[in-house]
């Protein structure tokens, strides 16, 4: 009620929003710190379908849905980022937006149309404004929905990986289905609350989070004259980054960076495909699987610190090497899941 998005205003109604606006702060914490504690538990989520194979048949829908919620959040992450009108908001989007720039042929034309202007300015700042409060809020409105519609198409997966649907009794009602009340809902709750108590922990004692959730320079006004000393995405977007800035450019392109940075998300909608496995959960895999997830784990989480530092000669063979990890897993998936022995999965669930 109280930003505008304008080139001009933008930056100091934000400032009043957390100086003048009765508990504007809060509301303005609550808002930043949300977005990267969504973030932390979209990707535990995401780690917890890999770990007990809950993008495998029947659940190919909900994976894929889940993947399209992923890039969803991710653009509406990307363009509220902009809003603040600060030094790294509006030097992270030229960056972004500058890598359509270097798909060749239509690259520059494109990178215009999505500003609405040559440089990023008041028409890039209204659009994102009216993107990130209304259409990209619906989309993902839409996409929770379907989500959730192919989830209750097929049941929810377990750690046992084992489809509950097989074994019913005389009723019809699966001998290992219980009731969602109350066992999920108390589950679900202690989960909330241990989530509140770690968000409130931020939002009251560490709201900048040392940098990582709010940087010193989105506390300087937008400056098109002054480029910051290091420009980085926010945390969650770094792994990408770090892949994009590990790719070597081509006669001056960075579009082959733009290319393995698309493609190391493009990958996780064919996980349920390239996964050859005869079971599903971690429980029961062998130990080549245990060892190329650990391995893309550790990958993505350097390069996603690497995506925080300055891009120096050192930090970028460290980031190439972690590309190439993080590639392999998708890429060798096939094999050495047909490959790696088994145990064999119960019949019903163990608990």
């Amino acid at each position: 009620m109280n930003y505008k998005p304008d080139a001009e205003l933008a930056f100091t109604s934000v400032e009043y929003i957390m100086r003048d606006v009765d508990w504007g702060w809060l509301i303005r914490y609550m808002h930043s710190t949300g977005a990267s504690m969504f973030f932390v538990v979209v990707y535990l989520h995401m780690f917890r379908g890999l770990m007990y194979g809950s993008y495998r048949k029947p659940r190919e829908l909900i994976w894929i849905f889940g993947v399209l919620i992923y890039l969803a959040l991710m653009a509406e992450a990307f363009l509220g980022y902009l809003l603040p009108w600060g030094q790294m908001s509006f030097w992270g989007a030229q960056v972004i937006v500058n890598l359509f720039a270097a798909v060749p042929f239509i690259g520059e034309d494109l990178s215009i149309w999505i500003r609405g202007d040559y440089v990023i300015s008041d028409a890039t700042l209204n659009r994102f404004f009216a993107f990130h409060v209304i259409a990209l809020p619906l989309v993902l409105i839409a996409l929770v929905a379907v989500h959730l519609v192919a989830l209750h198409e097929v049941g929810s997966n377990n750690p046992d990986g084992v489809e509950i649907k097989k074994k019913k009794d005389a009723n019809g009602i699966p001998l290992d289905g219980i009731p969602f009340h109350p066992y999920y809902t108390v589950k679900d709750i202690v989960g909330v609350i241990v989530f509140l108590m770690v968000f409130s922990a931020i939002l009251f004692f560490a709201p900048e989070m040392g940098g990582y959730f709010l940087e010193a320079a989105n506390f300087v006004p937008a400056d098109p004259l002054k480029t910051p000393e290091h420009i980085a995405p926010l945390w969650y977007f770094t792994p990408f980054y770090a892949i994009l800035r590990a790719v070597p450019p081509l006669f001056g392109s960075q579009f082959p960076g733009v290319v393995a940075m698309g493609l190391s998300i493009v990958f996780l909608f064919f996980l349920p495909w390239l996964d050859r496995s005869k079971v599903k959960s971690i429980r029961y895999r062998g130990p080549i699987y245990k060892i190329m997830l650990a391995l893309f784990i550790v990958s993505f989480i350097g390069l996603g610190y690497l995506g925080l530092l300055p891009s120096t000669p050192v930090a970028t063979i460290f980031a190439q090497v972690f590309s190439v990890i993080y590639f392999l897993f998708f890429l060798l998936m096939p094999w050495y899941t047909s490959i790696d022995k088994t145990k064999p999965e119960p019949e019903r669930v163990t608990g």
